[in-house]
């Protein structure tokens, strides 16, 4: 289980991320480019102590990401507030990758089509989402709990 942020645009999400994938002992990933620089500094400072716990991979474009995602093996499962299918009746494997987007426009149509399954998180019909990391956290914490 690994959890990727697609080119996130908010330093302290990735932060908040790797302490989450730090406490859950899985992969965090980073497609670039972010919207913030990411350089060595600026993640001990969003990270804090968590850094030292966890090794952060990134990927210099959605490309390489795809290239290593195919030797790796394993699905790609998009968590999207577009998605149709609820992540309460999807069946995660110990092997899927958690894909999330940036945070002010998601992903794109290629990463849409690319993906192996698209899941949403079921909110309040009258607010638009969750922060990145709460999903994250939901979604990480249910494909846990049905592949322990």
């Amino acid at each position: 289980m690994k959890i990727v942020l697609y080119q996130p645009d908010i330093a302290q999400n990735l932060g908040a991320a790797m302490r989450l994938c730090a406490c859950f002992d899985v992969s965090l990933a980073v497609i670039e480019p972010c919207g913030f620089p990411l350089t060595n500094k600026a993640l001990r400072r969003t990270a804090m102590d968590y850094a030292a716990n966890i090794e952060l991979i990134r990927y210099k474009n959605w490309t390489e990401f795809v290239e290593m995602q195919a030797e790796d093996g394993g699905r790609i499962v998009l968590l999207s507030t577009k998605a149709s299918t609820p992540i309460t009746d999807f069946e995660f494997r110990a092997n899927d990758t958690l894909l999330f987007g940036r945070e002010s426009a998601g992903v794109p149509d290629k990463v849409h089509a690319a993906s192996h399954a698209r899941v949403h998180i079921p909110i309040n019909k009258n607010t638009r989402s969750l922060n990145l990391v709460s999903s994250a956290s939901i979604a990480l914490f249910e494909a846990l709990r049905q592949t322990a």
